[in-house]
């Protein structure tokens, strides 16, 4: 999905952190952090504990203070740097679930180079896109999509990017809305609440992706232009890739029972409906286990 050129994401939010932040485009993330991250919640709610690398908030010390992507204004711009693509995701979201959701409140995005600190603990290039709820903040390391691809055999070109950030959004959705305290987290296994709320998630980045191009900027120019059916497809081989069956195969060993996110199938699926049927179908909770 292509962002038109002449749209207006000059008002942005987004900012980058990290102990390089003044390097455009860091390092790549370690295989092995990135293993364990996707073992437990890719594109999860809260990281905190989960790697041995992440520690608790520092208070931002040795932190940069962040840089705001100023220099992302138009469509252009996001189309040529990952880092404004991103950007340009976060004007267009909130843009999206500013008329959805009454009182909305946007998270706060931050791009990670290098690694910086977060209400979860310590963000890092070992760690993929994520949300915290204690801060209400969305963070992505751009490099992630790079793993992707290598290690993991994805396209990741834009249009599943911008599913993984809208993945992210739709836990904030969750967090805000009170679906996280509705539904706790009740252990792992394919019917467990934390499996629910990653395909609700899926869901929402998918009805998001299937409006987007309704959404205009102030001056009635559309940020999005349609998608093509191969980038379809390219967000599609994002959420497959992502499926804990699929992530656990690479270990040689699938165990339904230790699920937290969702088979490659799952993923796919509620993407879909989320995109074909808007969000009045994503309510994952509300299903029997043989319909997820």
């Amino acid at each position: 999905m292509t962002f038109n050129p002449n749209a207006d994401i000059s008002g942005n939010s987004t900012s980058k952190r990290g102990r390089n932040t003044a390097i455009v485009g860091g390092g790549g993330v370690g295989i092995v952090g990135l293993l364990v991250f996707l073992i437990g919640p890719l594109l999860g709610v809260d990281v905190t504990g989960l790697m041995g690398g992440i520690t608790p908030d520092d208070g931002g010390q040795n932190q940069s203070s962040g840089t705001s992507m100023s220099q992302c204004d138009t469509g252009e711009d996001a189309n040529t740097n990952i880092d404004c693509r991103m950007a340009g995701a976060q004007v267009v979201l909130d843009d999206y679930w500013a008329q959805k959701v009454d009182g909305y409140e946007p998270p706060a995005m931050t791009l990670v180079d290098g690694q910086t600190s977060t209400g979860c603990g310590t963000a890092s290039n070992q760690v993929g896109p994520f949300y915290c709820p204690a801060d209400q903040g969305v963070y992505i390391d751009p490099s992630f999509f790079d793993i992707l691809r290598q290690q993991y055999g994805a396209s990741a070109d834009e249009l599943a990017q911008l599913y993984i950030v809208g993945h992210e959004w739709g836990h904030h959705i969750q967090n805000i809305t009170g679906v996280m305290s509705e539904h706790p987290n009740n252990g792992t296994g394919p019917e467990s609440n934390g499996v629910r709320t990653e395909l609700q998630a899926d869901c929402y980045a998918g009805a998001w992706l299937g409006n987007v191009t309704t959404l205009t900027d102030d001056n009635g120019t559309p940020y999005l232009e349609e998608p093509s059916k191969q980038q379809l497809d390219d967000a599609l081989n994002a959420a497959f890739v992502v499926g804990d069956d699929h992530i656990q195969e690479q270990s040689g060993f699938v165990n339904p029972e230790s699920f937290t996110h969702g088979s490659s199938k799952q993923r796919q699926k509620w993407f879909t409906t989320g995109y074909n049927e808007g969000l009045n179908s994503c309510d994952t909770f509300a299903v029997s286990g043989s319909e997820l």
